[in-house]
């Protein structure tokens, strides 16, 4: 019989836990206990504010969408989870839901080392050019040499005058630096979701993310967003760095509350704005 996989909590997402953990853990929660933390004070641990609580005392089932709010933010892991609930003297939660937590995040670590299944080539044709090898206009036609940016500029069709505006300030002054514009750089052809992953992850150093009423509505911008936190669970990384260039009707996307924003907005602080934005946040090792 094969051996179980160690289970590493600390490397493990708090999206590893299932909708079975969940519902348990909220019959623990949810309720008001007069004798042990419930809810609320694990909210709190998790750096909610106290208007932010207040708004999930009026929903069905406050923990779980507690949960759904934090598992947003790079330090949602399991072995955080765990610590807060240690921290809250829930001890009696931990034990009791261990085997659910083991198992489910055995389940997340079969899925990430399950590899796809290779089709094997049928013809004779010679050596082929890997897509995610040649993918923008300035890659080695022989996939030698992958080209590599600063930083991947996210952003929805509409809000491409002010991304015009960003090129010229970082691209073409003394910063010198070299932003992936997908309308721009990346070849046509190509599969809009995979390649925008291959240079979210290994090609660009870090994402600007343009915030707009229209980026609210985009579903490429919140595929690149949610695609580019997810790639460092558990750490304070700054690869992605919010950008608000004009004044929204809209809420804040919470996905993205928990980092600085660059704002341009404010007319008192735009004489800094690109300063911060490329010798301050892109121009980091």
């Amino acid at each position: 019989m094969a051996s179980k996989l160690s289970v590493d909590y600390e490397a493990t997402p708090i999206t590893a836990l299932n909708c079975s953990f969940r519902k348990k853990l909220g019959l623990y929660l949810n309720p008001t206990n007069p004798v042990a933390a419930d809810w609320r004070t694990v909210a709190e641990m998790m750096d909610f504010t106290y208007l932010e609580i207040k708004n999930f005392e009026n929903r069905e089932y406050p923990f779980e969408k507690v949960l759904k709010e934090w598992e947003t933010r790079p330090e949602a892991t399991v072995e955080n989870l765990l610590s807060i609930l240690k921290k809250a003297e829930r001890k009696d939660v931990i034990s009791d839901l261990k085997d659910m937590i083991d198992d489910d995040c055995r389940k997340y670590l079969e899925r990430q080392q399950r590899k796809p299944v290779q089709v094997p080539v049928v013809d004779s044709c010679g050596p082929r050019t890997q897509e995610r090898e040649v993918i923008t206009l300035y890659d080695d036609p022989q996939g030698l040499t992958p080209e590599t940016f600063d930083a991947f500029i996210c952003y929805c069709k509409s809000d491409f005058q002010f991304v015009h505006e960003m090129i010229k300030e970082l691209e073409q002054t003394k910063y010198n630096l070299k932003l992936c514009v997908f309308d721009r750089d990346v070849l046509p052809g190509t599969c809009v979701w995979t390649i925008a992953s291959e240079l979210i992850e290994k090609r660009c150093k870090r994402m600007v993310v343009v915030i707009s009423d229209d980026y609210l509505d985009s579903d490429a911008c919140d595929f690149q967003t949610k695609f580019a936190l997810s790639l460092c669970p558990g750490t304070h990384s700054k690869r992605l760095i919010p950008v608000v260039y004009k004044t929204m009707e809209k809420p804040f996307p919470s996905i993205l509350r928990f980092l600085t924003i660059c704002d341009y907005t404010r007319p008192s602080t735009q004489v800094w704005f690109w300063i911060r934005l490329a010798a301050k946040a892109l121009s980091l090792p």
